[in-house]
């Protein structure tokens, strides 16, 4: 008698799995174990091997043997890991979630989507929100799957934790689960993006939800943040997103013979390595506060000044110049005058005192029966006004774009050094003195400041070389490289202070999402300069910038270069304008 088929455990489970799969998605789903044999190499996607245990692989349809593609519906295959550290009841769980999840990318996610043009932060972005997207769509029509995903995310990271993972994390968080709360600028304007785009277009528009995410991976980007290597999705219960992506053949097979090829080519002689770049020279450190205008309080030690010396640009490197901007004669700068009451001019029609000399003269003169000289008097005259300028540079990323600055493809950069060299050449008539500094800053802790040229130093062909390899990264705290100016000026002599910032856009930084903020805080830099003396002044390479120049510096201590080539004789009036 011929015994009846049977399935062992775990055949059971995989084919109750699979008709599930099959019910969810009106598509016939084989899901079967992953194996190590059948995983596929996860770099073709976030670029290694990813950590924690291996996610579930959706592959792309495919068709019954003997079957045209119009004759047969697609034919789907899930591979899911084992897990066999879990219990039966948990592992049934995390397998059904697993299942549900791919059952949502089947029914509602466009496959092998080209991956050109994505970095591997961007795919990770776009994927995630593509899993909320089509996660949020399978539970419009089976609400009971709910529970399935919410249960199925990771735990919420720590407020310290930056990384890039603690990131998604909360995106998944914050875009599932309706009642999450987050205190980070980053997941709340996620789930805002997402809102709207599902207001306006509602969830079945993939390319709305593609836009946002390019939108969210572009402001982790800007804010530096850090994607490791082996980043895997923080929800173990999510595929790998190979489903969704098509990754240029040619580009996995030179990533594949390149180091053959090196190998191949490697010279059989030892050649010695090129030299690291030099680092910054770091001469100090130094914590002032901030305000903040919501308080409308200081806050004590909030920002660190890091005093620095550029790096000495290498031999190697010092031949390989950026196009120079167009160099200017040097001006001759006026000679600023004041009164002075050391000085006395004598014999004078009017005054405030008797000049004794010519009164001796007028008695003498009465004695003789001449003529007096009727001109009795004292007064003070005019001195040369010694006037300290501080050449303030602003050096963030922003001044290394290359496209708006001239049509010669010069930077702004570029040009602010030709500006600033042209300022120091010219005949400053003995009477005054010109420091050039810069700054950057990536965050409160690390606000960079650069001392090129200081008071009393002559400008020379090392100060040339200094400035120019000075580069531009980073952000722009302006508040923080005020105070620090101003600290610098108080050294200085008596006479006239002045700070001149030359910047191309508002006060920002990567740790600051209020648009306010930055700028209340220079606004109140500029007040604390005015009190002890010192004038703040401000050029600006930015159409736009009248509105938050002028509320910061003040009506008459700004001006702005409509274009970057208008910025060298703008720089000069305004020095003319600060000395006299």
């Amino acid at each position: 008698m011929e015994r009846p088929f049977t399935l062992d455990q775990d055949q059971q489970h995989y084919h109750s799995l699979s008709l599930l799969a099959q019910g969810l998605a009106h598509a016939w789903v084989d899901v079967l174990p992953l194996t190590l044999a059948e995983q596929p190499v996860p770099a073709s996607l976030f670029g290694a091997a990813p950590s924690g245990p291996p996610r579930a692989v959706l592959t792309t349809g495919t068709w019954e043997d003997g079957a045209t593609p119009q004759a047969a519906p697609p034919r789907y295959r899930l591979l899911l890991p084992p897990l066999p550290k879990v219990c039966r009841q948990q592992r049934l769980s995390q397998h059904q979630a697993m299942v549900a999840h791919a059952v949502a990318h089947v029914r509602h996610s466009p496959a092998a989507q080209p991956a050109a043009g994505l970095t591997s932060m961007g795919l990770a972005v776009v994927s995630a929100v593509e899993d909320a997207r089509v996660e949020l769509l399978l539970i419009a029509e089976f609400p009971g799957l709910r529970p399935w995903f919410e249960q199925a995310l990771a735990a919420a990271p720590a407020l310290d934790d930056l990384g890039f993972t603690a990131f998604m994390a909360r995106l998944d968080r914050v875009l599932l689960l309706p009642g999450s709360e987050d205190r980070g600028h980053w997941p709340n304007k996620a789930r805002q993006l997402f809102q709207q785009a599902l207001q306006k277009h509602g969830l079945q528009d993939y390319a709305a939800f593609r836009a946002l995410a390019s939108i969210l991976a572009n402001d982790l980007g800007q804010a530096r943040v850090r994607m490791p290597q082996d980043y895997a999705p923080p929800s173990p219960c999510r595929d790998d997103n190979s489903y969704l992506w098509r990754h240029a053949k040619s580009d996995a097979e030179q990533a594949l013979a390149l180091p053959q090829a090196q190998q191949r080519q490697r010279p059989a002689t030892r050649q010695a390595l090129p030299a690291p770049p030099p680092a910054d020279l770091e001469l100090g450190r130094f914590s002032y506060p901030e305000w903040n205008h919501v308080t409308e309080r200081l806050r004590p030690d909030w920002c660190t000044v890091i005093e620095k010396l550029p790096a000495w640009p290498l031999p190697a490197t010092a031949d390989r110049r950026k196009p120079a901007a167009p160099r200017l004669a040097p001006w001759l700068l006026p000679r600023a005058r004041q009164l002075d009451r050391r000085q006395k001019l004598r014999r004078q029609w009017e005054g405030e005192d008797i000049d004794l000399h010519a009164a001796i003269d007028v008695l003498v003169h009465q004695r003789l029966g001449l003529q007096p000289e009727p001109r009795l008097f004292l007064r003070p005259g005019k001195a040369p006004r010694p006037t300290s300028l501080l050449v303030l540079l602003d050096v963030s990323e922003s001044v290394n774009d290359a496209s708006s600055a001239t049509p010669q493809g010069v930077s702004l950069l570029e040009i602010e050094k030709q500006a600033a060299l042209l300022l120091a050449h010219s005949p400053l008539q003995g009477a005054n003195r010109l420091a050039i500094h810069a700054f950057c800053s990536n965050t409160r802790a690390q606000v960079f400041y650069y001392r090129l040229l200081d008071f009393g130093q002559p400008c020379s062909d090392s100060t040339s070389a200094l400035l120019d390899s000075l580069a531009a990264r980073y952000s722009t705290r302006l508040g923080a490289a005020l105070r620090h100016a101003n600290s610098c000026l108080q050294e200085q002599p008596w006479g006239q202070r002045s700070v001149l910032v030359i910047t191309d856009g508002q006060p920002s930084d990567i740790d600051v999402h209020e648009p306010r903020y930055l700028i209340e805080d220079a606004r109140r830099a500029v007040l604390e300069a005015r009190s002890t003396g010192t004038r703040m002044a401000c050029l600006s390479v930015d159409a736009g910038a009248d509105d938050y120049v002028r509320h910061i510096f003040g009506w008459r201590n700004f001006s702005i270069a409509q274009e970057p080539g208008q910025l060298p004789a703008r720089l000069m009036q305004m020095a003319i304008r600060l000395a006299t």
